[in-house]
């Protein structure tokens, strides 16, 4: 049975709250009472040394309490900056204070006001020695805010227009006050003693409200115990979740269990002008292993752009065909879908077998033959967008699915397309590599394989950066390249002209090559607003070496392979993000040549903007690319929760956090090794928590 603890009571029936102050509350995500009981301080301040004005030293961060004594608004004559300014005495001696661009304040404060003032102090000489702080931290106290705003560590959180950090402290304490002791606990005993942690409602209790002793910089840090309590909590039930879908997926009996000789794969390799590279050969050992055992196999194939997934895809493939399945390949995008679709099928047919396309925009008739089709079982290989999970699209003997760029695509896409078979393998694949800290949550409930080894004769891409007024020193080395031989690619952020943003749109500029620039070569235009015909044409004459250079806009992020394109100019640079800027570099480079990336950018540059295009200038590791992609967008964003499924983390930080993911991971997976089903006494809270933290999707993670 669930708790009893109002966990999903309206913050609109808390005392004092009312619909307009939950309508702020919604705002900051909070519309029960759990979300405001989790909706964590982003900082602490010590005020519990509040000096005299008297006592204050210059260059040191202080908080004072006094009375305003004088109020001003004024305006710089060079930069026209308003400052509004206060003069505030506890009869020690008087301090300004200064505020830059809010004028809002000069009717916030009146005379009279007795105000706190916390931040850094300075002692200012223009026109004397006097003491001022600039741009403090500022509130109004009287003599009941003593204890809850002053004279303690105090809890800062975020605000929103008509909700202030005080008002939700005020509300904080209440709710803690009337509820704080009756928080059940989420964690069985035994674990909180073998962890050594507080309580649940302990933990809940200081992390709002700190005592006196506990170390700022471990609240400020968020790895304060409390907070430690609670982000072990988010990561267990994160953990919980994958545990019970890997369980679920291990318990389907029976799987598949493929007939495998060596000799099936022989004409394929006598096909290819190359051999495998050592990982290719160890990763697809792994597939065999998995597929001969006749258990479900789940596993994830990571490999940095043009290391080979997609051929060794295509070998578990084959092995799948000879023993008589059909088998899909789901894409995120219909480009990626038709470049693997025409990069497989001439494999397929010199080996005998069949393939076929399905995608969303498919004409009504085409679209139905392609289903009928793979409904009799006329096809050995269907490759597809989403197209290929819809609930039409009905296989005759599915043995084997694979999904290219996962994370695309979220947990329930891939389960609804293992759906589509009697217990069919899965094998996905990605070519945006993932820190170890997100594999363990991203991909907590697969087997992971890497391919750490590019095809022998490729040269790492050299990277440069161009800025807006280098632009045509950029061009010139494009037309160098050209005269060489070889091939470009430019990509552009949009593809019409935007009226809010000025960047260079792939139709505008290839107007502009064609008229100016590059008057002289040959040169096409690929978008995501063309049609499959359109973009197939495209491609072969890009491919074939009828055009120079390919003005495109991001459908060529992934799945495009020119051995003779060894440019990759990519326009407002500063605009992408990392991953991205590495995907598209990725295009060049898979010929025996030196390849070569540009980057334009165009100033202002932000300083995450900066962070990305240095980080490509000093790397072309793709580990290392996905490592500060993490850390540059923190990992709510890189994750991408919304598409994978996974519930949001509120508290945990995967790179702060990484050694408690490891211990909730051990924790969960233990758990649930005992507790199956998580419906015997001990789990009944954990079985809450998780069915409301993963949207109640507690039957299809059992299930697999």
């Amino acid at each position: 049975m669930p708790s009893p603890f109002p966990w999903q009571t309206s913050v609109q029936y808390l005392k004092g709250v009312g619909p307009k102050r939950a309508f702020f509350l919604g705002k900051l995500n909070i519309q029960t009472l759990e979300d405001l009981l989790y909706f964590i301080p982003f900082r602490y301040e010590d005020r519990a040394k509040i000096k005299k004005i008297s006592q204050v030293e210059s260059g040191k961060i202080e908080t004072i309490v006094g009375e305003v004594m004088a109020v001003s608004l004024s305006e710089t004559a060079r930069r026209r900056l308003k400052i509004v300014e206060i003069a505030v005495s506890d009869q020690s001696g008087v301090i300004k204070a200064k505020w830059f661009n809010q004028q809002f304040l000069k009717t916030y404060f009146k005379r009279g006001d007795r105000i706190m003032l916390s931040g850094p102090v300075k002692m200012n000489y223009y026109g004397g020695r006097s003491l001022e702080m600039e741009s403090p931290v500022y509130e109004r106290v009287g003599a009941h805010d003593t204890q809850l705003h002053m004279d303690r560590i105090v809890p800062v959180y975020h605000e929103t227009k008509g909700l202030t950090s005080k008002q939700i402290r005020i509300l904080m304490k209440q709710v803690l006050d009337q509820f704080g002791h009756q928080i059940p606990e989420l964690l069985p005993l035994e674990m909180i003693q073998k962890y050594q942690m507080p309580s649940l409602s302990e933990a809940i209790m200081k992390v709002h409200f700190p005592e006196k002793e506990m170390a700022l910089n471990l609240l400020n840090a968020g790895r304060s115990p409390a907070h430690q309590r609670l982000i072990f909590d988010e990561l267990f039930i994160l953990q919980t979740g994958l545990a019970l879908r890997k369980k679920g997926v291990s318990d389907r009996r029976p799987g598949i269990q493929f007939h495998i000789q060596e000799s099936t794969l022989t004409p394929f390799r006598a096909l290819l002008p190359f051999a495998l590279t050592r990982a290719q050969e160890k990763v697809f050992l792994e597939i065999k292993k998995d597929m001969s055992q006749g258990d479900v196999m789940n596993r994830l194939i990571q490999g940095d752009v043009g290391s080979g997934k997609t051929l060794v895809a295509l070998m578990s493939i084959l092995i799948a065909l000879e023993n008589q399945y059909q088998t899909a390949l789901m894409a995120p995008t219909e480009i990626l879908a038709e470049q693997h679709f025409f990069y497989l099928k001439p494999y397929l047919e010199t080996l005998g077998k069949s393939i076929l396309l399905i995608t969303s925009d498919m004409r009504k008739k085409e679209k139905e033959e392609v289903i009928t089709r793979i409904r009799e079982g006329q096809c050995d290989l269907v490759v597809g967008t989403h197209a290929l999970i819809q609930k039409g699209v009905l296989f005759k003997k599915l043995g084997l699915a694979v999904v290219d760029e996962q994370h695309k695509f979220g947990v329930l896409q891939r389960a609804t397309l293992a759906e589509k078979g009697r217990q069919p393998d899965l094998l996905i694949m990605t070519a945006t590599p993932i820190p170890r800290t997100l594999g363990l949550t991203l991909y907590g409930d697969l087997n992971i394989s890497v391919i750490d080894e590019l095809p022998p004769g490729r040269m790492p891409v050299r990277t440069r950066l161009y800025y807006g007024k280098q632009r045509q020193q950029a061009y010139g080395f494009i037309r160098e390249e050209i005269k060489k031989g070889h091939q470009a690619f430019v990509v552009c952020p949009l593809v019409d002209e935007s009226e809010k943003m000025d960047l260079k749109a792939a139709i505008a500029l290839l107007s502009e090559f064609k008229e100016q620039i590059f008057p002289e070569f040959n040169i096409g235009l690929l978008h995501g607003k063309m049609t499959r015909e359109e973009k197939e044409s495209v491609m072969l004459s890009f491919k074939s070496g009828k055009m120079d250079i390919l003005v495109a806009t991001t459908v060529v992020e992934v799945g495009i392979d020119i051995p003779n394109a060894t440019v990759m100019a990519i326009e407002h640079a500063e605009r992408f993000g990392l991953s991205q800027l590495h995907q598209l570099r990725g295009r060049v480079g898979r010929g025996r040549v030196q390849s070569y990336c540009l980057m334009i950018a165009e100033y202002p540059i932000s300083n995450e903007g900066k962070r990305r295009l240095n980080a490509m200038l000093s790397t072309t590791d793709g580990f290392k690319i996905s490592e500060e992609d993490l850390a540059i967008r923190g990992p709510g964003e890189f994750f991408g929760t919304q598409q994978s499924g996974l519930p949001v983390l509120r508290i945990a930080n995967l790179i702060r956090d990484a050694d408690l993911l490891d211990s909730a991971r051990d924790a969960a997976f233990e758990w649930v090794a005992r507790h199956p089903a998580l419906d015997d006494n001990e789990s009944k809270m954990v079985r809450a928590f998780l069915e409301r933290k993963w949207g109640g999707k507690l039957e299809w993670l059992s299930r697999g």
